[in-house]
């Protein structure tokens, strides 16, 4: 099956799996705007492909206020944009029993890059897309298996992946009569730069002698497989485990009170 879409930004798209899979939605025919923040990388994205399938924005997510200006060019320059990819996010550790080391700051960036700028670019980007009518859209939004299930050593980071994800559950539900479609991805741990000691100096680069996390390419592979069947839940390597069982119960119950509050005149 062909990827439905034409036209993607991808934001994020600078790095780790965000640029693997910009570089492989190029490789199967789509046009590709690479969004980030650090300009000679996204430079170097478009000379690798060509201006003729690719283009690039810088955009720091982090300043929610330039969002809307932001969409207004990207709609203006891309008029037959027809998906928007959110893959940003940060990882910082936050041990609560170690309250000396919570720097509330990155608390508080980690919530807005890893959830509340994707909440900011969807309300921006909605009403472009609802515009379209019969045309096919979508948003693919990049969370974590660790929206399943949280870890000990990264507890913010795992809140604010478990936002995302069940606003996503209900962002396709408010759009599902629409033309419109929500895609969610799952990562695993992956080898890049978010696990890397610059970024978090606590861990190692490997666990018994091996890398830590599954290979970028690994990952592209399989995400890029359920992207072109379709399907609108991608849960990668690992996360496999706890979407098939009980992340599938959860999902009845919220479609369960759904129904019920959808009854209820809710």
């Amino acid at each position: 099956m062909a990827f439905p879409y034409k036209k993607v930004l991808l934001v994020g798209a600078t790095s780790g799996i965000g640029r693997a899979l910009a570089g492989s939605l190029v490789e199967h025919g789509c046009f590709v705007i690479a969004v980030g923040r650090r300009q000679e990388l996204l430079d170097l994205f478009v000379e690798e492909y060509g201006a003729d399938r690719a283009a690039s924005f810088s955009l720091d997510i982090s300043k929610l206020d330039a969002i809307p200006d932001f969409v207004k060019s990207v709609a203006s320059s891309h008029p037959d944009l027809d998906c928007v990819f959110v893959n940003s996010g940060i990882q910082r550790r936050s041990v609560f029993s170690e309250p000396e080391s919570i720097d509330m700051n990155q608390i508080q960036d980690e919530m807005t890059v890893n959830y509340v700028s994707y909440v900011a670019l969807a309300k921006e980007f909605l009403p472009f897309f609802i515009a379209k009518r019969d045309t096919p859209t979508s948003f693919i939004f990049t969370s974590s298996n660790l929206a399943l299930v949280p870890i000990l050593r990264c507890s913010n980071y795992c809140a604010s992946k478990a936002a995302l994800h069940h606003w996503i559950l209900c962002l396709r539900e408010h759009l599902k009569n629409t033309n419109i479609k929500v895609i969610e991805i799952f990562p695993p741990i992956v080898q890049t730069e978010l696990h890397d000691p610059k970024h978090q100096p606590d861990m190692a680069e490997t666990v018994h002698g091996k890398p830590f996390g599954i290979p970028v390419k690994e990952f592209t592979k399989e995400t890029m497989e359920k992207l072109l069947a379709g399907d609108d839940q991608i849960p990668v390597g690992l996360s496999n485990i706890a979407f098939n069982s009980w992340e599938q119960q959860r999902q009845q119950a919220f479609r369960g009170v759904v129904e019920m509050m959808r009854k209820g005149g809710f």
